[in-house]
């Protein structure tokens, strides 16, 4: 499976591969794109704030970027193998964070991750696998020049809340397919329930849950301002990430439980139905026990046996094996068994 999402949409000055968009901006309005090259000298300019996003960059063109920006060694290393755990690390004045993402896929989860760079007058982000393209991000920024202002702290958070808010769409997928085994474990037979299909979309879930608890530290260390870079001012923007985060969370918890019962729901009915079947079977087998065995008495070849003269006998014989038969069934139909 393909775990990729949205092509990255590249332009026109960034149309090297692996650079989807580098832009200066100056008091939240675009000032121009720029080339690699470039970042360093706009970075350093009074009011200047340089973003750049990069999806899935090579070796060389992380050190590029990295010799621009003066990136940190181990950060950049974490930047170039895309199997992080979520965190937030301080390189100097520098902030280095790791994010998870989510996208649905076939109807699995596939996962990503994202690598942010802030610093002092730059932001670089770096996508790698199952995300959604933060042109829309870099949209909605433009279009509010005044929060833009705020500078990266404001990109940082954009960038965060957007991959939070990606993470709803695959839940009320998930959420809706859910109800929908909750509703067939009791409308389908227990066989027909799709438990391979259920214990996969919990596992996924379990795996959902690992990506968004670290966010969860992450953005309240982000919040609580125990990393330097950040201004004070952003601090009620983190907290309402981290709120968000702790819904998403709560969400996913509440959708395993459900699928933990339906999966022991589905189990329980299944043994149920064994049991009625058990039973029936029991019932049937003393119906029939009874004339097998008067047929194997009379059956034996004895030849001076009590009743073997008798002109109405067989009548006799018949009309017991009725009568007991005929008992058994209305006492087993009373107590539900046939």
């Amino acid at each position: 499976m393909d775990a990729r999402a949205d092509p990255p949409t590249v332009s026109p000055v960034a149309s090297e591969p692996g650079v989807v968009a580098s832009g200066v901006y100056a008091g939240g309005r675009r000032v121009k794109d720029i080339a690699i090259e470039e970042a360093g000298e706009w970075s350093k300019r009074p009011g200047h704030v340089v973003w750049i996003g990069l999806f899935e960059p090579s070796p060389g063109l992380l050190q590029r970027v990295q010799a621009q920006l003066g990136l940190h060694d181990l950060a950049i290393e974490d930047a170039g193998n895309a199997h992080q755990h979520p965190k937030v690390e301080q390189y100097g004045d520098a902030l280095f964070v790791v994010a998870r993402t989510a996208q649905l896929i076939e109807g699995r989860i596939a996962f990503g991750e994202t690598h942010l760079f802030v610093g002092h007058g730059y932001v670089v982000s770096v996508r790698h696998g199952a995300s959604r393209s933060y042109a829309p991000v870099r949209e909605r920024c433009e279009a509010c020049p005044a929060v833009l202002s705020e500078g990266e702290d404001y990109i940082l958070y954009a960038i965060l809340d957007f991959i939070v808010d990606n993470y709803k769409p695959v839940l009320e997928t998930l959420h809706a397919e859910v109800e929908g085994i909750e509703d067939s474990v009791f409308s389908k037979p227990a066989e027909q329930v799709d438990v391979q299909r259920l214990y996969m979309i919990r596992r996924d879930l379990l795996r959902l849950r690992n990506a968004v608890v670290p966010l969860v530290e992450v953005c309240r260390r982000l919040e609580h301002a125990e990393v330097m870079p950040l201004d004070a001012r952003m601090q009620p923007l983190f907290r309402d990430v981290t709120d968000h985060v702790l819904r998403v969370q709560e969400e996913i918890d509440a959708l395993r439980e459900v699928l933990a019962f339906a999966f022991e729901a589905s189990l329980m009915r299944g043994q149920a139905q064994q049991t009625a079947t058990t039973r029936r079977l029991a019932a049937w087998a003393a119906i029939l026990a009874v004339p097998t065995a008067i047929a194997g008495i009379y059956g034996m070849n004895f030849e001076h046996m009590p009743e073997l003269k008798w002109t109405y006998g067989y009548f006799i014989v018949i009309g017991v094996i009725a009568a007991i038969c005929g008992t058994l069934f209305w006492q087993f139909r009373r107590n539900g068994w046939v």
